[in-house]
């Protein structure tokens, strides 16, 4: 937890992932983030994984560090509370749709410099999540193995659901903008960011969509290959598998060095006329005959050794884990100073917990934080923010418009 943005506060009134997601990162970085949220739980608070008592492990990493009201928005009563927390704070984060109760027409009543940022599905208002935006952007049919029908292959979803983080970290960036531009002329507004506009955004700054367009047709498949470039899978003598990569010269002639294939690659220059060392465009048109020998000499080493070979060499590559062993690893986790010590978790289960990716060396990270219990802040926010009393939150509580922490409800 570092401390940079340390006196910011936002509102938070999101579920699912991209809209979380932004909040967390600004927690991580110091900022005070006071999710509200539905009595018993929004649409995300029962995520999948749960655990045995009932507790969402996916709501529990997206909300660490944060505080939580818990109000009954169903009522009028409970609606008008969260307006007000949002203009007493001055910004908002959300997915909630423009044409409800949290619209930034309304909420900039009576706080002309109020900043809405609010996430959408797609630009006109249509409703999307990451896996619909997904299959829209073309990359579901551009993955797979080379040797699939174009004609018949199935779409290959990919399981991170890529557009949410992106969508959610794209969010946390235009908030500290739209604050920058209010420190500056005094001036609030709405930002609205569709889903899918980042994704087709996204596929544009890649360069692929100028890609189809000068093509004029589809990229082929290439199953585990990288497209444009030298790099693929390969398997070990004792079947453990591996990914290189070799974008620049020095890589490549890194990855000869540690395959001892120096006089094979040259036979293949001199049979084709080409040169490696400095060509993506040449390792890539002739990739299947590069990959067959580096697969032939990958069959005859096991990958201990191997992996060494390519350490010396200064290579670029990693051995496929699959995810509980990503999880258990050492290098990845236990000593990484990503990771801090399990803070009490709401489900009550220890696990390392990450901290801000980034890393600022003359500061001291801090250790994580846990997500909150639901409702855990109800009567501090309540009290500090609009200034009620003990015996106005408690007729509050009373009468079932604000609850208090959920620790023991499970």
């Amino acid at each position: 937890m570092y401390q940079l943005l340390s006196g910011l506060s936002v509102i938070e009134v999101s579920s699912f992932v991209a809209s979380p997601t932004a909040g967390l990162y600004c927690a991580q970085m110091g900022a005070e983030v006071i999710r509200v949220d539905q009595i018993g739980g929004g649409l995300d608070y029962d995520r999948y994984q749960l655990t045995e008592a009932g507790r969402s492990l996916s709501w529990e990493n997206l909300n660490r560090a944060k505080k939580s009201v818990a109000l009954d928005m169903r009522t009028g009563e409970g609606r008008e509370l969260v307006q007000e927390l949002a203009r007493k704070t001055g910004q908002l984060i959300t997915n909630v749709p423009e044409k409800s109760f949290l619209s930034h027409a309304v909420l900039k009543e009576g706080r002309g410099d109020m900043i809405t940022v609010r996430i959408m599905g797609w630009g006109d208002g249509r409703q999307a999540m990451d896996f619909t935006v997904n299959a829209a952007s073309g990359y579901p049919l551009m993955t797979g193995p080379a040797e699939w029908d174009p004609a018949t292959a199935p779409p290959v979803n990919q399981l991170l659901p890529a557009w949410d983080f992106l969508t959610g970290a794209y969010t946390a960036f235009t908030l500290l903008a739209a604050l920058r531009h209010r420190d500056a002329t005094g001036e609030g507004g709405e930002i609205r960011i569709p889903l899918g506009d980042v994704a087709i955004g996204t596929v544009a700054n890649s360069g692929a969509m100028a890609e189809m367009l000068y093509r004029g047709s589809d990229r082929q498949r290439l199953g585990n290959a990288i497209w444009g470039a030298f790099g693929r899978d390969f398997r070990s003598k004792d079947g453990k598998r591996f990914m290189v990569a070799a974008l620049t010269s020095k890589q490549w002639s890194g990855l000869i060095e540690a395959f001892g294939v120096a006089e094979q690659i040259a036979a293949i220059e001199a049979r084709h006329g080409v040169e490696f060392a400095h060509s993506d465009h040449n390792r890539f048109t002739h990739r299947e005959e590069l990959f067959t020998l580096f697969q032939s000499v990958a069959d005859t080493m096991d990958y201990d050794t191997l992996a060494a070979r390519l350490a010396a060499a200064g290579t670029t590559f990693e051995r496929y884990r699959t995810m509980h062993e990503a999880a258990t690893d050492p290098e990845l986790v236990t000593n990484n100073p990503l990771f801090g010590p399990s803070p009490e978790n709401p489900s009550g289960f220890e696990y390392p917990a990450p901290g801000p990716f980034a890393n600022l060396p003359q500061q001291d990270r801090g250790a994580p934080k846990p997500a909150p219990y639901l409702g855990a802040n109800s009567e501090e926010i309540l009290a500090e923010r609009l200034g009620l009393g003990s015996g106005e939150i408690g007729k509050l509580i009373d009468s079932g418009i604000v609850s208090g922490s959920d620790k023991g409800d499970f």
